[in-house]
């Protein structure tokens, strides 16, 4: 038998299909070949990189799905079909909108794969593919798994291994799909099989993708104590109240972290309350002026994430977060418009005021375009926030400001890794502020004589069928 996996794209831009140059691997696809029996041939095709090959015969291809790769992902899925090959979809958007997904695929699955992965392939092999797989959850991540990293190669990502500690966040933010997928649970792997996987690949830049890896903060200390022998350099993401752990912060640092993804989301104390991110509310006090000062004093360099759009927000609030994070030199930043994901209690709230755009689906519709404000705020309109959302990307990731970034002794020039990785990869993320910003979902379009087209060499993929 023969498996396809593929991971979509966001859509195109200017008419051709976006061809992501700063991609990572998709760890969740080399989780699931893994998971596959070694008798069965495993392909992996990354539409952020290279056409798909749709003619190509296969048993099943299964499409992970985001909700801002929904749209794109339906297009390959239909394509698919039409050729009358069966298709799986899973992940997140799965687990948000499973009868929208459903129909567009043959069968899907419903929360984490390795509780029902095995049993989808023996049902696969009988013919007896079931329309629905829902998942337990798995409160042993990737328990003796090994991610398969051979699909990846002569696929050109970026030189960073990606692999899992944990899944899923205790905390409750109003606006998070996470904590809806997961429950508001937190799972973690045995550091055993963390410490194997590193073991198993060679590069020494790694990026642990757990949504917060300090979720449970005894068992983060037990993996970074495991990691400081490997002598590696890592990245993640994590919740600023490991700041209240001082053993806890001077083992992630010997463990090899450079940095980490902190949600600062609002310098308003209004505003982390209106959010219900309860975990930053001691720190926003004093506009994170000692949570900064201890992160210094530890060398991490910061990617600064904020949302953008709240009700408590303004056009005047939003310029001062701008300036916030370019005085206060972190590393990196985002400046993420509010989006409200389905299934959300944000996006209940808006959908009960009636204050969403793009028919309450701007994950689907024709007109939405990346990084647009997809409702109406309170206080500007959903232009505005557009506008100024992107302005403080512009701004932030200006030459001037990445200049002016760089002299912050104690984190961006603390060492050679920490100032190579500053300058590595900051244009890069100036380059992605122009690159992605207006972006359409999806790219299906149709030329003068109505074929429709889905990749960006647009290759006649045959006439619609009205």
């Amino acid at each position: 038998m023969k498996i396809i996996l593929i991971k979509p794209n966001i859509g195109r831009r200017e008419h051709s299909l976006y061809v992501d140059n700063a991609s990572m691997e998709p760890l969740q696809l080399g989780v699931l070949a893994a998971l596959t029996p070694e008798d069965m041939e495993v392909v992996m095709y990354d539409d952020r990189l290279e056409p798909i090959p749709y003619d190509e015969k296969a048993d099943l291809v299964a499409i992970t799905v985001e909700t801002f790769t929904a749209r794109r992902s339906y297009e390959i899925a239909d394509e698919y079909r039409r050729r009358g090959t069966r298709v799986l979809m899973g992940g997140m958007h799965v687990k948000l909108l499973p009868q929208e997904v459903k129909e567009h695929a043959d069968s899907i699955m419903i929360g984490d794969a390795e509780d029902k992965w095995g049993e989808m392939l023996y049902d696969l092999a009988r013919g007896e593919l079931k329309e629905i797989y829902e998942c337990a959850p798995v409160c042993e991540v990737q328990k003796g798994v090994i991610t398969r990293r051979d699909i990846y190669k002569g696929k050109k990502y970026m030189p960073i291994s990606l692999l899992q500690f944990s899944r899923g966040c205790r905390y409750n933010c109003k606006y998070c799909a996470s904590s809806v997928y997961f429950e508001r649970r937190h799972f973690t792997r045995d550091v055993s099989e963390v410490v194997r996987e590193i073991k198993s690949q060679k590069r020494r830049l790694l990026f642990f993708v757990d949504d917060n890896i300090v979720g449970d903060k005894e068992k983060a200390k037990e993996l970074f104590r495991a990691l400081i022998p490997l002598k590696i350099w890592w990245v993640s993401q994590g919740s600023i109240d490991m700041l209240d752990d001082d053993e806890l912060m001077r083992l992630m640092v010997k463990s090899g972290c450079l940095g980490l993804v902190i949600g600062f989301e609002s310098i308003k104390p209004e505003s982390i309350e209106n959010m219900h991110k309860g975990v930053n509310r001691k720190y926003v006090d004093d506009h994170y002026a000692k949570a900064i000062e201890k992160l210094r004093h530890y060398g991490l360099q910061t990617w600064a994430a904020f949302t953008i759009g709240h009700d408590t927000d303004t056009l005047e609030s939003i310029e001062a977060t701008y300036r916030f994070a370019r005085k206060n030199k972190f590393t990196f930043a985002a400046y993420n418009i509010l989006m409200p994901y389905p299934n959300t209690e944000l996006y209940e709230q808006l959908k009960a005021e009636g204050r969403l755009l793009y028919d309450g689906k701007w994950w689907l519709h024709e007109e939405y375009r990346f990084n647009y404000a997809a409702f109406i705020p309170k206080n500007m309109t959903a232009p505005e926030l557009t506008e100024a959302g992107f302005e403080c990307r512009k701004r932030f990731n200006s030459v001037s400001s990445i200049l002016y970034r760089l002299f912050e002794p104690r984190t961006n020039m603390r060492n050679p890794v920490r100032f190579l990785t500053y300058l590595i990869y900051n244009p890069v993320f100036k380059k992605e502020v122009f690159e992605k910003q207006g972006m359409t979902f999806g790219c299906k379009e149709k030329d003068d004589e109505g074929y429709i087209h889905t990749s960006g060499n647009r290759q006649e993929e045959g006439r619609e069928i009205s």
